[in-house]
């Protein structure tokens, strides 16, 4: 019977530690989400709001990895265990660090809207790049909350098509300042907007990459697309 009391307060301490991480997955989507749409509608307000909510994301991420320490010292782990603690440990500071992106977007929402810039520029390829990323993002959550790994392969691709519009839309960037020398400061802003958008791409496939470790005990980072995809047959 202690024992057995025993294995039930583990499960119940790992049930909670990996509700930690989809609570605090749920907060940085919608950073994201939130983060995008006040660059696009330019909504100030909500920019600010995500700025100020971006402590929540760290004290979330300092909470979830004070409860793993403390599954690993009381309960020594093994196993899949020990993989879904390190899994975790692995994706909430990825997710801390997506919600940093996202905070720096919205800085730049406030610094375009609130300033006297001679354009407001177009943000329609920057969009549908943000669409991208922030839907590897969920996918990644969603893989981690059903210990799925059917869809890694999937967002290891979707990150390829990221990077692709990263350097699309970088190109365009720089020929219009080559053009129009006026623009170069708001452009140049717009430049680390693309690359934090690109940074929560790359992210989101880092935390597809730990449910693999987690589900199969195989680790894929660096892998190839194709190596990964034989991976998970």
């Amino acid at each position: 019977m202690p024992n057995e009391h025993i294995y039930k307060q583990f499960d119940a301490d790992m049930e909670s530690v990996r509700a930690r991480v989809l609570e605090m997955g749920g907060l940085v989507e919608e950073q994201v989400n939130k983060a995008i749409e006040a660059l696009i509608s330019g909504n100030t307000k909500m920019a600010e709001e995500v700025i100020a909510n971006d402590h929540k994301v760290n004290t979330m991420e300092v909470g979830a990895d004070q409860a793993c320490t403390q599954i690993i010292a009381l309960r020594q782990p093994t196993a899949s265990d020990l993989r879904m603690i390190l899994t975790i440990i692995k994706t909430i500071t990825d997710l801390e660090r997506i919600g940093d992106e996202a905070a720096k977007i919205a800085r730049f929402a406030v610094k375009v809207y609130d300033s006297d810039r001679i354009l407001t520029p177009r943000y329609t390829e920057i969009k549908y790049m943000a669409g991208l990323t922030t839907k590897m993002l969920r996918e990644s959550l969603d893989a981690f909350a059903r210990l799925d790994v059917s869809g890694a392969g999937a967002v290891a691709r979707q990150d390829m098509e990221v990077d692709e519009e990263f350097h699309l839309i970088t190109r365009h960037l720089i020929t219009f300042m080559m053009e129009d020398p006026r623009t170069i400061s708001t452009f140049i802003d717009l430049l680390f907007v693309v690359k934090a958008i690109e940074r929560i791409g790359d992210h989101a496939k880092n935390m597809s990459e730990y449910v693999v470790f987690m589900v199969k005990g195989k680790d894929v980072r660096h892998s190839t697309i194709e190596e990964l995809e034989r991976e998970l047959i």
